[in-house]
């Protein structure tokens, strides 16, 4: 309460009735996070066939976790999801409103936001092999009845592999050799495809990179030419046959 004995009230805080604190305490029990009972028919299969396990995460959705196994042709990852909520926030003295979203909804969600955060995909025929069907499903199920379904996604997933191998025949040109330039994936999809003889296949754990001796940047000391100054290491063994064109 003021006190009104102040004879210089002015510019100080004058409380009248609750404080906000009182507010906040007063409605903490409606504002509690309480999600409604779920529908149990809600479900979805998602099937994978993306031979590296996925985990995706959706903060504001709850539960916002989801985690595919490893899959193949012959053995497809498969998880089975319900509906996930979120909660909107209209008034400070109201509970808050949860919102649902179906199954197919979170499904999709999965699916497109992994396909479209993966480099070389085009989210429409180009795209890792994911898909989702509705109803729960083992995997025996999945592969008797949804037979077509895993063949074309087999295509999609092929075709994504092609652009990946290209992608990775570019930039090994590009950084002379650097096996930095190559992404995992991209091993994988050319193992995928048989496309054994790809020099960027092998191991380049055990990769020496050495300083140019002209400008000083990493360069892989296999190949005689520094592919940032373009100088030529003399002392390589294959500097002597290089020719250029005159």
């Amino acid at each position: 309460m003021p006190d009104f004995a102040d004879p210089n009230p002015v510019g100080k805080p004058v409380m009248a009735g609750p404080t906000i604190l009182e507010n906040i305490s007063s409605t903490m029990g409606k504002r509690k996070a309480i999600r409604a009972q779920t529908n149990p028919m809600d479900r979805c299969t998602i099937v994978s066939i993306f031979p590296k396990e996925i985990n995706e995460e959706k903060i504001t959705l709850f539960p916002g976790k989801f985690k595919i196994p490893a899959g193949s042709l012959e053995n497809p990852g498969i998880l089975v999801i319900g509906s996930s909520s979120w909660w909107k926030d209209y008034d400070f003295e109201q509970p808050l409103l949860e919102i649902v979203n179906s199954s197919i909804q979170v499904a999709d969600s999965i699916i497109k936001d992994y396909c479209n955060s993966m480099l070389g995909s085009n989210s429409g025929d180009t795209v890792p092999g994911l898909f989702f069907v509705l109803g729960g499903h083992n995997i025996l199920e999945i592969k008797m009845k949804y037979k077509k379904k895993i063949e074309e996604a087999e295509m999609k997933q092929n075709n994504w592999y092609r652009v990946l191998v290209r992608l990775a025949d570019t930039l090994w040109a590009r950084t002379a050799g650097n096996p930095l330039a190559i992404w995992d994936e991209m091993r994988l999809a050319a193992r995928s495809l048989n496309l054994n003889d790809k020099p960027w296949l092998k191991d380049y754990q055990q990769a020496e990179l050495s300083r140019c001796a002209a400008c000083g940047s990493m360069r892989n000391a296999a190949y005689p030419i520094c592919p940032t100054c373009k100088s030529i290491d003399k002392d390589h063994p294959l500097a002597k046959e290089l020719k250029f064109a005159v």
